[in-house]
């Protein structure tokens, strides 16, 4: 008879030993939070304290001696802030709740002689030292700019929980204050000073008292953040980058995204072999790596492990943004993970290309109406550039760049011109004008990076605002026409997001959900040109290849997308062009196409 355990009564088994060691993280910080949430309600609501909820949260760590209710919110505040770091295993967070608790525990039989309070206490405490081993999470990389966050954050939920105190004693209150004397109240609280609400009794002691916790905890954690020592984010050392190319150099025709990997401000993991690597930058406490792993395929699998024990020592979210069909199979394998189809890339084979027939009339006759215009074209590699032509088009790119950053993560370079890369290449329109502008008679720039030996990958558009309409059909062109000549066998185009969906959608017998879903793409392409690269990339009649993003889970694709499109450039911290002094506000592309370049919407 098999000595194995039939699945049934294995997960019977497991349900009587109690719950999974690595889901001990989720359920302390759950609890954490529900502790927090309870102490902060007995320090904000007088009717709370008298009901019966409150004989539980009376006892928790936070709700003892005379302060009670400015204890319970500093109490609630800090648990709140703890229980998202030990939901994600930090070590941190860890060490304060192991040393919150404690304290709590003693506060309460100090205090108020509550057992009930002392065995709450360490009922949390227990499992945290019991699995201490499950919260050995490293910190995240960060920088100044979480103290400047932390301040706005932490003041605007100050201000908030300040009126609910404030305005949580009607009848207490003495005389009818208005909104703003209530708002100046809390503000001269926070910094520990009597505003002009007076209450009967010893609320006003109770609500001074609670919002002068508030102001601590605000300052507190904003100094801390200020002063603690700096982790800048990592950065692609010159080894690495040395290392890549010499992997791009044996493998790099495998995937179109291979040379993307050499952004700067990515960092890598190698395969122990050192024949594969993952470049990585972490976003939000998502891990985004881009791409297919770069080198031999048969080693993948050693980078990939590498790149997950990195998140694991971080408790990162891991999630891969564009891979391709195989690169998805081996990361599924791998890994576990799951994969979704994110769109599709444009490539255009260049021995099928042609402007005749019917298929090619509207690009053709844009082409040659430009052309007619004065316009011409050159199409050459960027080591063939002259430095002060170089510097030219660097300048123009920058200065008709529609964003206020240089948007582009996964699909794009993030540099134009640079020593190491002299075999890129570079489209250029020119027109000679009778009043020549600030860069002459340039007009247009489409930058391509190199796809193994015989392709090239489009990574920025640029145009001059004021040029005729069509620059990027008319360079995309003069690059495939010249292709031959330069050994380049194929070009990858822009990155169609959800382009199956698009393009099933419009046919005849498309199903109702397949129509809504279609629909909310075409709204949502006014804020992000979903649809625009679909149609633009069609121009050129050619095949689709898919790509895929990869996850742990899908109560992470939410994050992950904030992540994404914080990497890209769509979410920033930086204050509107608009409001900088001095600066003029860019103008919005004029063209379908993403005036970058960049292949992600």
């Amino acid at each position: 008879m098999s000595g194995e355990v039939p699945a049934k009564h294995t997960g019977l088994r497991r349900v009587l030993r109690g719950p999974r060691p690595e889901n001990v993280p989720l359920l302390v910080g759950r609890a954490c939070a529900l502790v927090g949430l309870l102490d902060i309600a007995a320090g904000v609501f007088p009717r709370f304290r008298h009901s019966r909820m409150h004989a539980l949260a009376e006892v928790l760590p936070g709700s003892f001696g005379p302060f009670a209710a400015a204890l319970s919110l500093s109490a609630g505040v800090l648990l709140l802030l703890l229980a998202h770091g030990l939901k994600r295993r930090k070590r941190r967070a860890w060490r304060a709740a192991v040393a919150l608790l404690p304290l709590g525990a003693v506060a309460q039989f100090s205090y108020r002689h509550s057992l009930l309070g002392v065995v709450i206490s360490l009922a949390l405490l227990a499992p945290l030292l019991r699995h201490r081993d499950q919260f050995a999470a490293l910190p995240d990389p960060r920088s100044r700019w979480r103290a400047l966050a932390n301040f706005v954050l932490m003041s605007a939920g100050s201000l908030t929980l300040g009126l609910l105190v404030v305005n949580a004693h009607p009848h207490r209150m003495i005389g009818d204050p208005s909104l703003a004397d209530r708002i100046t109240h809390v503000l001269y609280g926070l910094f520990g000073v009597e505003g002009p609400v007076d209450y009967r009794g010893n609320t006003s002691w109770t609500v001074a008292f609670s919002l002068g916790a508030l102001g601590l905890l605000t300052a507190v954690t904003t100094v801390y953040l200020a002063f603690r020592p700096e982790h800048p984010a990592a950065r692609l050392t010159e080894d690495d980058e040395t290392r890549l190319r010499a992997l791009l150099d044996r493998h790099g025709g495998r995937d179109s995204l291979g040379h993307f990997a050499l952004r700067r401000d990515k960092a890598v993991v190698f395969s122990p072999s050192g024949k594969a690597a993952v470049t990585y930058r972490v976003v939000s406490g998502v891990m985004l790596a881009s791409g297919d792993p770069i080198g031999d395929v048969e080693a993948w699998p050693g980078a990939i492990e590498r790149f997950m024990d990195e998140a694991r020592a971080h408790s990162w979210t891991p999630a891969v943004m564009g891979c391709s069909e195989t690169g998805g199979e081996v990361w599924t394998r791998e890994t576990g993970l799951d994969a979704l189809e994110l769109g599709d890339e444009a490539v255009v084979d260049v021995a099928d290309f042609s402007l005749a027939g019917r298929a090619m009339r509207n690009v053709r006759q844009m082409v040659k109406r430009i052309e007619r215009a004065g316009y011409e074209t050159r199409v050459r590699r960027v080591a063939d550039l002259s430095d002060a032509e170089l510097d030219r088009v660097r300048r123009a790119a920058d200065a008709w760049r529609g964003t206020d950053t240089e948007r582009g993560f996964s699909m794009a370079l993030g540099r134009i011109g640079d020593p190491s890369d002299g075999d890129c290449l570079i489209a250029t329109a020119h027109k000679q004008d009778p009043e020549p502008g600030e860069f002459g008679d340039l007009k247009a720039i489409l930058h391509f990076v190199p796809w193994g030996t015989d392709g090239v990958s489009l990574d920025l558009m640029r145009r001059d605002r004021a040029a005729d309409p069509g620059m990027n059909e008319l360079l995309i062109v003069a690059a495939l026409q010249a292709a031959p000549r330069l050994g380049i066998a194929r070009v990858s185009l822009n990155f169609a997001m959800f382009r199956a969906a698009l393009a099933r959608g419009e046919k005849i017998g498309a199903g109702p959900v397949l129509r809504v879903w279609r629909g909310l793409l075409v709204f949502l392409s006014r804020w992000f040109q979903i649809e625009s690269l679909y149609k633009f990339n069609a121009k050129f009649r050619p095949r689709w290849e898919p790509r895929f993003v990869v996850y742990r889970a899908s109560a992470d694709l939410p994050r992950i997308g904030f992540a994404a499109m914080q990497a890209e450039g769509f979410v920033t911290l930086t204050l509107p062009r608009f409001l900088r002094r001095g600066a003029p506000a860019r103008r919005p592309c004029a063209h379908g196409v993403s005036e970058r370049g960049a292949r992600a919407a």
